[in-house]
């Protein structure tokens, strides 16, 4: 029986198992969004004193990089800490390498910006899960990892 656990774990992956589809991961992301805003709110709020309590301009470079690492650590910590945002786990999937293992902080890292070049070229990263036979995005393939269904 271990023999047999320990080649489920080594599958190639040309053959993951069945996992989410397009709509179910379309709708966590969704969820996930909602939750972001309101982090970029708190976050927003935290920096406001440092900028004399003015809205931030589009010279001030330093805010849009902020949210962007305020976005990579919300990311990171949920995919590195259980492989679950709370949209994730709204919709019972979960982020793992390949081989169903927890990711670490540099693939988390590479797939969140792999994940914003999928949706820069007008999402086609994200549309690519309608043609691929496992549901992986090009954020997927670069990072090593795929999103599974929450056993």
């Amino acid at each position: 029986m271990p023999h047999q656990e320990k080649r489920r774990r080594l599958k190639p992956a040309d053959d993951l198992p069945s996992t989410p589809g397009f709509l179910r991961r379309l709708a966590a992301i969704v969820y996930d969004l909602f939750l972001l805003c309101a982090i970029f709110f708190v976050a927003t709020a935290l920096l406001l004193p440092f900028n004399a309590g003015e809205a931030f301009t589009g010279q001030q470079f330093f805010y849009p990089l902020y949210l962007l690492v305020v976005s990579f650590i919300f990311y990171g910590w949920f995919w590195t800490h259980g492989g679950q945002t709370l949209g994730l786990r709204a919709w019972k999937i979960k982020v793992l390498t390949l081989d169903q293992q927890p990711i670490n902080w540099t693939q988390a890292l590479l797939r969140f910006i792999a994940a914003i070049l999928s949706w820069s070229f007008f999402g086609l990263g994200f549309l690519w899960i309608l043609i691929d036979k496992n549901h992986r995005g090009w954020h997927d393939h670069l990072s090593h990892t795929a999103v599974f269904f929450d056993s």
